[in-house]
């Protein structure tokens, strides 16, 4: 059992919220994705809440084909190192995830950036590591296709590393900054990575100050193969989506398996799946808000979604929806672990195709419970006892509306049950997730490789 009986919790940022009608709830800004106080009031409530990190999802591109386009809210919105920059200055306690590609960004941008918002933030940075995976992105950067899904990863692999390399360029007390002597920058601590490899080549040195938290939190979102030999190694959150407890379970107990075997102990690698929860005071109201979700959400736009998830390999606007789903698919260059877990559901429900594109439009994947403050609760706990989580990213139906729900009812339940925290341990994001600060490559007896 571990020793900590405490949920860790994540937002999930989304403009209007995560469900696919939720632009048009009343609750929600007409002009949210581009109203910076829109922002700033959620991300308050969050760390009001003393939720760990608010985390913002991000495309490189509009990903959704014409006849859908008409009816999202999705293609206007922050870049988010932009936003979450905006967002340290009217903050002051809770992490601040963003997600950027090492698909189509150089590592030297990316170092920089990070370090930058971990300056800003005081520590409270963090980068969720991706892979491109939307075709669309591929033909912003001069390609015709995406390149191929584990060489993706590899490419990735190398990325990582050389911005960790470059955060490394400065000891932390490299910059003495002496008026008297004249001495700003003790240049016997700085190091140039002079890194050469398979995908890149960067010389260094960073031109900012090791970041507060040493790194930035790193944080990945796959569970490919790829993508979980990736995280055993890299990540220190991972954010997954598991709507079985069974599943989840496994996901669990495989990942942590594999970090010890690369020398790492549990508590430094945070599972944390995704959770839609839909608050009523009785199951039926919170039911009712399902059913007005769904109807506020065109049939275009519930293909749309099904078929950005599936992985585009099926034309599901020429398919019989009555009909059962496959148990394969084609295999996809997109988002395989997610093309999988879809499938495999659907297999196990013995869904038609109307009912997994009505599944994938409500949740994408992720575990949905609609209920009472008690009933999310008690999944939560559930999820997390059985060693399936250690953790959640909330991905609220609606924002503000299902948020304020989800911070006034269920933490309040969470925190009566003993399972959550009622304000901030830390001053940075490693602090507050338990996380420890790395220590700097180059002082630490590696000299000899660099």
């Amino acid at each position: 059992m571990r020793a900590n009986k405490e949920i860790t919790l994540g937002l999930y940022l989304a403009r209007a919220g995560y469900h696919e009608g939720a632009w048009r709830d009343p609750s929600v800004p007409t002009d949210g994705g581009i109203d910076i106080d829109h922002y700033v009031a959620l991300a308050r409530l969050a760390e009001n809440a003393a939720f760990h990190f608010i985390f913002i999802a991000d495309h490189q591109g509009i990903i959704d084909d014409h006849a859908v386009l008409s009816r999202v809210s999705r293609s206007e919105g922050f870049e988010p190192i932009t936003l979450l920059s905006a967002l340290s200055s009217r903050t002051r306690d809770i992490g601040l995830v963003a997600t950027a590609t090492t698909t189509y960004y150089q590592p030297y941008h990316l170092a920089r950036l990070f370090a930058s918002l971990d300056h800003l933030s005081k520590g409270r940075a963090a980068w969720n590591i991706v892979t491109s995976a939307m075709t669309p992105e591929a033909q912003n950067f001069g390609e015709e296709r995406l390149p191929d899904h584990d060489k993706r990863y590899a490419r990735a692999n190398e990325f990582v590393e050389i911005v960790k390399g470059l955060w490394d360029t400065w000891q932390d007390d490299a910059f003495v900054r002496n008026k008297d002597t004249g001495i700003y920058a003790d240049t016997a601590k700085l190091h140039v990575l002079n890194h050469r490899g398979d995908y890149f080549s960067v010389r260094g040195p960073l031109n900012i100050a090791r970041p507060p938290q040493g790194y930035p939190v790193l944080v990945q979102a796959g569970a490919s193969n790829a993508g979980i030999a990736f995280a055993a190694e890299v990540a220190e959150v991972v954010f997954t989506a598991e709507p079985w407890l069974y599943n989840g379970k496994r996901f669990y107990a495989n990942l942590k398996q594999r970090a010890r075997a690369l020398g790492r102990d549990d508590d430094q690698l945070l599972i944390m799946p995704g959770i839609v929860p839909i608050v009523g005071k009785t199951k039926q109201e919170a039911s009712e808000k399902l059913q007005k979700l769904r109807s506020d959400t065109h049939i275009d736009v519930q293909i749309g979604a099904a078929d950005l998830w599936l992985g585009s390999v099926t034309d599901l606007r020429s398919i019989d929806l009555d009909t059962l789903v496959p148990e394969t698919l084609p295999q996809t260059n997109a988002i395989q672990s997610r093309q999988k877990l879809l499938i495999d559901l659907a297999a196990r429900q013995k869904f038609t195709w109307r009912q997994l594109i009505q599944f994938i439009s409500d949740s994408k994947g992720h575990l949905m419970v609609v209920g009472t403050p008690e009933e999310i609760a008690d999944a939560m706990i559930e999820t997390f006892d059985q060693q399936a989580a250690d953790g959640f990213n909330v991905l609220s139906a609606t924002a503000p509306g299902g948020l304020k729900e989800f911070v006034e009812l269920v933490v309040p339940e969470l925190r009566r049950r003993g399972r959550f925290r009622s304000k901030y341990s830390g001053q940075t994001l490693r602090e507050n997730l338990g996380l420890e600060r790395p220590a700097n490559r180059f002082t630490h007896g590696s000299l000899g490789h660099h």
